[in-house]
């Protein structure tokens, strides 16, 4: 009976021991920015879902495009209806992995420079790219990221009448979560 006893505190140690901390968010922010010299296309999304684990830097973002909010209701419209094809295509997202997670401190308060490579899908396209940003332990322990990424819109096949006269040919897309 110690036997057994013994055996099971010993593997309850080696399953603590294998877990892994996992940071995740409901409210992380996305701004997509398509803003050309003749017209502002500025949408943002507070109901971004993310999370990751520490252990070896995997991280997935993923966002619903109607989540995204327009000054315009018209521009929203067009954004969901004729751009982006939101019934079609509802989501979009990031899976990937943070470079070098290892050698970033996340048991003290600092910013840490950091670039995820992995996989964006936007409107049903999937492609390769990578993302720079900053990770940053905040004094509450609490961590925040934030990162920017760039693309043509073409690569994820969105095209319409405006792209290349109202709208910009490129998006810049902003993220920025606070992790729990």
């Amino acid at each position: 009976m110690k036997q057994i006893l013994s055996l099971l505190l010993a593997l309850l140690f080696l399953v603590n021991a294998n877990s892994q901390k996992m940071y995740s968010t409901k409210s992380g922010q996305i701004k997509f920015n398509a803003s050309s010299p003749l017209e502002t296309i500025k949408a943002v999304n507070n109901q971004a879902d993310s999370r990751w684990l520490e252990s070896n830097g995997q991280i997935v973002f993923s966002v619903l495009i109607k989540g995204f909010k327009f000054e315009n209701q018209l521009m929203e419209d067009h954004f969901n209806e004729n751009y982006m094809e939101s019934g079609k295509f509802p989501k979009a997202e990031f899976k990937g992995f943070i470079n070098d997670i290892q050698h970033i401190d996340l048991s003290n308060p600092g910013g840490n420079e950091i670039t995820a490579d992995g996989t964006l899908t936007i409107h049903g396209v999937s492609q390769k790219v990578v993302a720079s940003g900053s990770l940053t332990v905040l004094s509450s322990g609490k961590i925040m990221l934030k990162s920017e990424i760039k693309i043509k819109l073409k690569d994820y096949n969105i095209s319409g009448n405006l792209i290349g006269s109202k709208i910009a040919p490129d998006a810049t897309i902003s993220v920025y979560c606070i992790y729990e």
